[in-house]
This record gives structure tokens, sequence and C-alpha cells, in this order.
């Protein structure tokens, strides 16, 4: 049986725990627990949709976002010193009780060439 580890995700004011494998992003563990974390693009950094506000500690343990990240991010709604994108945050050992707040609103820009 794989590693797991706890992820917290606060959704509208209420707290939802889970145990997710080690490896899995976010944005999965989101999808894969009935959380609303849209992803529209399915992680592949095209869109902000899977916009996350992390708490200050957790944000710290991070790697700094890729530069792509951050040009998504700056398309995110509501973005915060702590916003990441869920589908850039693997889950690891050292990430086990990760809290985060999914926003009440996202923005979906998607643009038609």
């Amino acid at each position: 049986m794989s590693e797991t580890v706890k992820i917290i995700f606060i959704t509208k004011g209420e707290k939802k725990e889970f145990n997710v494998p080690v490896g899995t992003t976010v944005l999965e563990a989101a999808h894969n627990n009935d959380i609303d974390l849209e992803g529209a693009c399915e992680g592949s950094l095209a869109c902000s949709t899977c916009h996350v506000i992390l708490d200050k500690g957790f944000y710290e343990m991070l790697k700094e976002p890729s530069e792509d990240e951050e040009d998504m991010l700056d398309l995110a709604f509501g973005l915060t010193p702590t916003s990441r994108l869920g589908c850039q945050i693997i889950m690891t050992k050292e990430l086990d009780g990760l809290t985060l707040t999914v926003p009440e609103e996202t923005r979906n820009i998607s643009i038609n060439q």
C-alpha cells in the first residue's frame, strides 16, 4: 500500500480533511474527493482555475513557483501572497497536514485564436 499524507481543504468556510497518496497533486486530491476546484486546463498550466491559498508555513516549504505558474497566477481572481496553483503542488511527506483555502470565485479566461 502506498504512503498517504493528510490534506485539509477549507472551502465555503468548511474544513474537509482527506488522506491522499504521496505524489498526488492538490488538484488531483480535490477532484478525487469532490472538492470544487475547477482545473479547467487539467493541470497543463494554461489557466488559473485551480488557484488555492496556502497557510504561510506550508507556502514557505514549497519551491518557488515557475515563471509559467507565476504568469497564470497573475490571472487568478483574489490573488494573495500565499497563492499557488493546485496542479503544481505535489503532496510529499513534508507537506503532511497541508492546509489550504479554495477561493470562492475563480476567473476562467479562455482565449480563442
